[in-house]
């Protein structure tokens, strides 16, 4: 395994499962110091043991990226434990269904503050340590910022949000040093969508267009794409939206 990350510290949200616990691992593995943040404590705890079994180097926070205040207490944490903050991961992310004319207000603004605005507020809190650092930022766009999602309307709404706020981030900051890129999943296996229910009368028929060619992959295929950007292999590029999905959108 190359040690692209020692003596860097690397946030990452949504670390309890899915994709943020894929990249939370691979990045203790290639050497980081690795703050885990998450709603789930429970999840972060088998985080915790498993990497440090590995030899690698964590703490874990319980975050609610939604809620008000908590971006700035975190990364507070992150210089305070591990003297700066050289990355951000931002994989914390809901997904509910639901028609258009049926998506209840409630559910569409607890999506796109959880998706978007808690992005943004982790992001705007880690700029002032980015900068010093010359780090970079790595969100959690989708291929439904790319292409339509039926019964998503929020979820699409919210990365597609995402995507351009990280274009603008990388616009405005790279003059400072500081990186922003996306990488957008398609078909891969979470469980983000543990629990979701479909439209009684869907389609089912358009769900050849969230399936890849090659067929599901597991988290740690994004892990890998998201420690390149992150490491300074991927020092030339910024601003990019980057599929992880099988062939999906080709």
């Amino acid at each position: 395994m190359m040690k692209r990350f020692e003596h860097k510290t690397v946030l990452v949200t949504g670390a309890g499962s899915g994709i943020g616990r894929a990249a939370a691992l691979r990045l203790a593995a290639e050497g980081a110091n690795v703050v885990a943040t998450d709603i789930d404590t429970s999840a972060l705890e088998t985080l915790a043991t498993e990497i440090g079994e590995a030899g690698g180097s964590v703490s874990c926070q319980p975050f609610d990226i939604g809620q008000s205040g908590q971006a700035e207490a975190t990364v507070a944490h992150c210089r305070e434990h591990f003297g700066q903050l050289d990355v951000v991961v931002n994989m914390a992310g809901i997904l509910r269904f639901a028609n258009v004319h049926e998506t209840p207000l409630d559910v569409w603004q607890r999506i796109i503050d959880v998706n978007l605005t808690g992005t943004f507020m982790l992001c705007k809190a880690a700029l002032p340590a980015l900068i010093e650092t010359q780090g970079n930022i790595v969100n959690a766009a989708s291929t439904a910022s790319l292409q339509g999602l039926p019964w998503g309307v929020a979820y699409s709404a919210s990365k597609g949000g995402v995507l351009a706020m990280t274009r603008t981030i990388a616009v405005e900051y790279a003059k400072r040093g500081v990186r922003a890129n996306c990488i957008c999943p398609g078909d891969i296996q979470t469980n983000m969508v543990a629990g979701v229910t479909f439209p009684e009368d869907a389609d089912f028929d358009l769900l050849t267009r969230i399936t890849s060619l090659s067929g599901a992959k597991g988290p740690e295929v994004v892990a890998g794409v998201i420690a390149m950007l992150a490491s300074e292999d991927g020092c030339h590029i910024n601003g990019e939206s980057i599929r992880v999905d099988g062939g999906m959108l080709a």
